[in-house]
């Protein structure tokens, strides 16, 4: 059985009480750490590197949208995120930091569960999404609903990330592919020598790459920016090219 790595994090005692105790109550979920402040959060998710956060919003000095944010834009594996608030009007925004779940307070046991088990499916499926790629391979299997894909790596221009999904685009306008495994994991199988990842939401096919300017990439007719944390690792590549 696949045990997801937990954080509870609120800064209301029996909210964080309550929350620790569904995890307890949940045979796939195990309590790695819990605390009532961000701040502390941070720390934790960096040291226990866990599957999953259980993250109130409201806190004082960082709340948990900013948290959120934040380990968006942090290299690495992002955790999964439920929020648990007892304000409704945060729902759109915490989409938007792909959270996987919102728990309106006060809610249930079901409710939870229900939360967890969105979080287990998304991260089995995820696991089972490919075969490992060699650096002999030329192709890589992606599930793709429900059949496995065959790609062709020379056919990849660029791979974009769309929350828990990745959409691989394809060169000779072939229709893009949709498949449910996240970014960082698709990006620890490919071979280094022909991909690289750019910025939080791009990985790059190196031979598809038309044209580069001072902060962009340019592959067929799209425009990719740099990500800050990438230009360095970037630039080593391209000064190689220049030479």
């Amino acid at each position: 059985m696949t045990v997801l790595k937990c954080i509870a994090v609120d800064d209301e005692p029996l909210a964080l009480k309550l929350v620790e105790t569904f995890i307890y109550q949940t045979p796939f979920l195990q309590l790695t750490a819990s605390c009532d402040n961000a701040v502390e959060a941070m720390s934790l998710i960096r040291e226990k590197q866990p599957d999953l956060v259980f993250l109130d919003i409201n806190m004082p000095n960082l709340t948990g949208m900013e948290l959120a944010r934040l380990l968006q834009e942090q290299p690495g594996q992002v955790p999964k995120i439920v929020f648990t608030t007892a304000y409704n009007h945060y729902a759109i925004e915490g989409y938007k930091v792909n959270a996987v779940d919102y728990l309106l307070k006060p809610f249930s046991y079901e409710e939870f569960l229900r939360a967890a088990n969105k979080v287990l499916q998304i991260t089995e499926e995820a696991s089972n999404n490919f075969q490992p790629i060699t650096s002999d391979d030329e192709f890589i299997f992606l599930k793709v609903e429900y059949q496995w894909v065959r790609i062709s790596l020379k056919e990849i221009l660029y791979i974009e990330s769309l929350k828990d999904y990745v959409k691989v685009h394809l060169d000779d306008n072939q229709k893009a592919i949709l498949s449910l495994i996240s970014l960082k994991a698709l990006e620890e199988k490919l071979p280094s020598s022909k991909f690289m990842r750019v910025h939080r939401s791009f990985i790059v096919s190196l031979d598809k790459i038309n044209a580069i300017s001072k902060n962009s990439i340019f592959i067929d007719k799209t425009e990719i920016t740099v990500g800050e944390q990438y230009k360095e690792t970037f630039k080593t590549i391209v000064d190689k090219w220049l030479k």
